[in-house]
């Protein structure tokens, strides 16, 4: 069941730094038509580090979320093996916003990034200024994702 934590101090130690490296590569976004700031970070099995920002298309259909460019970003460097990823957002540094959550198709390529390492995500969601961060699972975020039967 997804918690929500209020104090950093309540974060363990790697769990802070991977919101830390989420939240400073939000601010390479392209988001010239929303001004939405999306980074995200993903920590592999390996214990490496992979980040990657929304880079948004005036064709909406074309643009790319964070989740699949830090998903992206591990899998281009042979390291796939996703166990937690950090998604920090907003518009603005106010502490009042809520934590963003993945989209439905993000949720889709974070729970297939799930099947590759055999075992549920860990998602920690943000908003911009670290105050409020949704503690959850992939599998909590999409119950009944799609998945093809094996052959």
């Amino acid at each position: 069941m997804s918690t929500i934590i209020t104090s950093r101090d309540d974060l363990p130690k790697d769990i802070l730094e991977l919101l830390i490296e989420a939240k400073k590569v939000s601010v390479n976004a392209y988001n010239r038509y929303s001004n939405f700031f999306v980074g995200a970070a993903v920590k592999t099995t390996s214990g490496k580090i992979y980040t990657g920002t929304n880079l948004e298309n005036a064709s909406y259909g074309l643009s790319i979320c964070a989740e699949p460019a830090a998903i992206m970003n591990a899998n281009s460097n042979g390291d796939n093996n996703i166990e937690i990823i950090a998604i920090v957002g907003g518009f603005n540094e106010d502490p009042k916003q809520e934590p963003v959550t993945p989209c439905g198709r993000c949720r889709q390529v974070i729970y297939e990034a799930s099947q590759i390492v055999g075992k549920d995500i860990k998602v920690y969601c943000s908003n911009l200024n670290l105050s409020k961060i949704r503690v959850t699972t992939i599998e909590e975020l999409l119950p009944f994702a799609f998945h093809l039967k094996e052959v």
